[in-house]
């Protein structure tokens, strides 16, 4: 069975919680914790090179499973599609998730549906970007 954390920006505990007491896991609840939040600060070390914020309080990452065997399969998105790192970007993720000590094989997946929209911003991300 997998550990499935749905990362949209502002609801990362409540679906950390939400995954911590799935039945079945092979992780202990202080284990998948502490994974969640290596990946999740990883994950803020990626910076969108045209904006000055993280690629996870800006929302692109859509979903991170962390499988049993410690793989890590990421779902993420981008701006636009027209994004001119839009070829490297996936690469900095998994650069930066294979880091994470405890980590094993992890897969970036390029998806655009649903597209982005500024909704899935952070509020640290907003006032960075000062759209209030």
């Amino acid at each position: 069975m997998s550990e499935q954390t749905t990362l949209p920006a502002d609801t990362v505990a409540e679906e950390l919680q939400a995954e911590i007491g799935a039945a079945g896991s092979a992780f202990t609840e202080d284990e998948l914790k502490s994974l969640t939040e290596d990946i999740v600060g990883a994950l803020k070390t990626v910076y969108d090179p045209e904006i000055p914020c993280d690629i996870y309080e800006l929302g692109l990452i859509y979903k991170v499973d962390i499988e049993d065997d410690r793989s890590v399969k990421i779902d993420m998105t981008l701006t636009a599609p027209g994004c001119p790192v839009a070829g490297e970007m996936p690469g900095w993720v998994e650069n930066a998730v294979a880091s994470v000590s405890g980590i094993g094989h992890v897969d970036v997946q390029m998806v655009f549906d649903p597209p982005w929209t500024p909704e899935r911003m952070s509020e640290e991300a907003k006032v960075a970007l000062n759209w209030y």
